[in-house]
């Protein structure tokens, strides 16, 4: 809710246009503020002055433009300039205010919208607090005093559309046509936009401000779904109306490079927007549905993510097992686990350890996720015919040291990476399955003999991910009777109270309890009994009984000892690992 309440004498700014300079005083400030709050670095606005100079515009128009600060980023800088509030979505009114004074194209032309009437006075929700023509004009046309407030465009964009929907006629032309019949050059046009163009970079934005991984958009019948997946989990938020499905979705295309007349046939693209001073890549992927197209983009934010096995929250048992592991000459190493469970961010953290200037380090990867500076990174290209298996070919001609094979999917692939390893190199790769053990048992079933395995196999590490509780607002609580006596807890915490620290919720983990993610890891190292029972051919559940035996801890064991500490809980280990409980 705004933080200020609204009455007839409030007080109204000095405002100016977008298109003249704001008074030095507010500017000032505002870069300032902007530097103290850590919104922006000095060299961040250095850039933006030498833009804005060539512009002939505004400072902040500039960070905007060079996508240096979100929108809202910015509407909260303001906000605290100013002592102005930030209107949120619920505010914008059920029907239009004094729709017979100010015209519906006047008000998208100065991104104002009228939200609270009183007597004397009218509450203005605009995008630029600073634009004196909007406020001026609205007081000429209604004779009330305005008060300003702060909008996010994405957000008031979609109250216009909801407000001030296109004509009956208009929308008549819409429907006659079917999603397949539309004119593409009218898509393209709709895509280009401003509107279009600042509702799409929002939807951007925040997820990159909020660090989300995935940004699902999703049309249906009556709306068009925005989600987000923050820490694993879909989180839907303020949707723009459906009017808009076919703007937003060609917008992502065409800055995909996708084909936008291309709607019955799945796509696959890349885009990378510098965003905060940094470059963030997403990655694109269109499918047909009911209602047009879904997209779904992949955020790769390099920022964002710290290749280190104490960040990425791996047991330091572990850790010291995958690097003595590493440090091996030759051999096989494995990650295993679902999609999405961080196996590649591991073997990333791996290579970065192994680039010296003495080793050749090589990678074959679909996609390449992240570049990795002084390591030879070969994207997989199945059309022309450069697969997993011919490009591991070619690159055992290239001299390497350490070859990582971003998956291996299939027999040929199985079977030249373990040739490889066989042969003085060190090979690093992924396989999907659900524990450890159960990684020697499918690469057998690809057809791998057992003698070879015991031969090249030197690690293998199943991973999960599991929320991490937020260290601001955890509380501690003593354990229940029944997850005491179910799970074990009273031995594991050497017979004190057995506390558990439950998720609360605060501004800083957007009210989840939880922020980031932490790995719950089993290592298995091959001792001679598990080298016995793969020979032999031992089946899954042989072959982790002998390795915890050997002193692998399960990953389940692993997960309650991490919510033991503090760092997650029970209920997260649960269900992500999905373990046979004790």
């Amino acid at each position: 809710m705004m933080t200020e309440p609204y009455g007839d004498d409030a007080p109204v700014p000095v405002v100016v246009t977008e298109g003249t300079p704001a008074p030095d005083t507010a500017q000032t400030r505002l870069l300032q503020l902007l530097a103290r709050t850590g919104r922006c670095d000095p060299r961040t606005l250095d850039r933006a002055r030498r833009a804005a100079a060539d512009m002939g515009g505004r400072v902040d128009i500039a960070l905007l433009r060079l996508g240096l600060i979100s929108e809202r980023g910015l509407a909260e800088a303001y906000a605290e300039l100013l002592g102005m509030p930030i209107v949120t979505p619920d505010q914008f009114p059920a029907e239009p205010i004094l729709s017979d004074r100010l015209r519906p194209r006047f008000l998208r032309d100065v991104h104002a919208l009228p939200i609270v009437r009183t007597e004397h006075a009218l509450v203005v929700a605009l995008t630029d607090p600073l634009d004196h023509f909007a406020t001026a004009a609205i007081t000429a046309a209604t004779g009330l005093a305005v008060t300003p407030a702060i909008a996010i465009p994405v957000e008031i964009e979609a109250a216009f559309e909801r407000l001030y929907p296109p004509s009956d006629a208009s929308e008549g032309e819409e429907k006659a046509d079917t999603p397949f019949e539309e004119d593409t050059e009218r898509l393209r046009d709709m895509a280009s936009e401003a509107p279009v163009i600042r509702l799409v970079n929002q939807i951007i934005f925040r997820a990159v401000e909020n660090r989300a991984s995935d940004i699902h958009i999703e049309p249906f019948e009556d709306r068009l779904r925005i989600r987000y997946r923050y820490d694993g989990i879909l989180h839907e938020v303020e949707s723009p109306p459906a009017s808009l499905t076919a703007a937003v979705i060609s917008r992502i295309k065409i800055m995909a490079r996708l084909d936008i007349a291309e709607r019955r046939l799945p796509q696959d693209g890349r885009i990378r927007l510098p965003i905060r001073g940094h470059e963030v890549d997403f990655r694109v992927s269109t499918i047909p549905s009911l209602h047009g197209e879904t997209v779904v983009l992949r955020v790769l934010d390099r920022s964002a993510v710290t290749f280190d096995y104490a960040a990425l929250g791996i047991a330091p048992a572990v850790v010291a097992c995958l690097s003595r592991t590493l440090a091996l000459p030759n051999g096989m190493v494995l990650v295993t686990g679902p999609t999405g469970s961080g196996k590649t961010t591991t073997l990333y953290s791996g290579l970065l350890t192994l680039n010296t200037v003495d080793r050749n380090v090589v990678t074959v990867e679909d996609p390449i996720e992240f570049q990795l500076p002084g390591i030879s990174q070969i994207q997989v290209k199945p059309q022309i015919g450069l697969n997993f298996a011919t490009l591991l070919r070619a690159i055992l001609r290239q001299d390497p040291d350490v070859v990582m094979v971003g998956e291996i999917r299939d027999v040929e692939t199985a079977q030249i990476a373990v040739q490889a390893a066989l042969t003085g190199h060190l090979v690093l790769s992924t396989l999907h399955t659900n524990s450890a053990a159960a990684a020697i048992v499918r690469l057998r079933d690809m057809g791998v003999e057992d003698y070879l395995l015991t031969a090249v196999l030197r690690g293998v590490m199943a991973q999960r991910l599991v929320r991490r509780l937020c260290g601001a607002c955890r509380q501690p609580r003593p354990a229940s009777p029944e997850l005491v006596t179910r799970f074990g807890l009273a031995e594991r915490s050497g017979g004190q109270a057995v506390i558990l620290f439950q998720p609360m919720g605060c501004p800083r983990c957007r009210h989840t309890g939880y922020a980031g993610r932490l790995a719950i890891t089993e290592f298995l190292v091959p001792d001679e009994v598990v080298t016995h029972l793969v020979f032999t051919g031992g089946d899954h559940a042989a072959i982790e009984r002998a390795a915890i035996a050997g002193g692998m801890v399960p990953m389940f064991e692993t997960g309650l000892d991490a919510a033991l500490a503090g760092q997650t809980t029970i209920e997260e280990v649960t269900r992500s690992i999905r373990a046979e409980q004790p």
